[in-house]
């Protein structure tokens, strides 16, 4: 288990994007990332997970959107510090585990499942 601040940890979030590569990034349009201490009891539920959540997309995946897609909120990406806090080894293992979920998060903005996901990680 790891304690960083939370200030570390947002730092960490904001590097992993920064690592999405350009490929991808160039496509990102209308998202927010997000440092969250822990996933709410509510994003638990909408999301069917029993135990710990390490990230969370909330929003509409770009294969979803058509011409009528303007003026919409901002979808969300939220990392979670604490389950990562408690998984990782090191600092530096943390770092790559914030940057995986940085990266399966934006997967799937990009409409990929969880199976494409894990191809493409491999």
């Amino acid at each position: 288990m790891v304690n960083v601040s939370d200030e570390a940890f947002e730092n960490m979030v904001a590097e992993a994007v920064a690592r999405i590569p350009k490929r991808f990034a160039d496509h990102l349009n209308n998202v927010s990332f997000m440092a969250a201490e822990e996933a709410s009891p509510g994003q638990l539920k909408q999301n069917r997970v029993r135990g710990q959540l390490l990230g969370l997309y909330e929003g509409i995946p770009l294969p979803a959107r058509n011409n009528g897609y303007n003026g919409v909120l901002p979808d969300i990406i939220t990392v979670f510090k604490r389950p990562h806090e408690l998984m990782a080894r090191d600092e530096q293992d943390l770092r790559e585990q914030v940057r995986h979920t940085v990266w399966h998060e934006v997967a799937h903005y990009f409409g990929l499942d969880h199976d494409r996901i894990h191809a493409l990680e491999d």
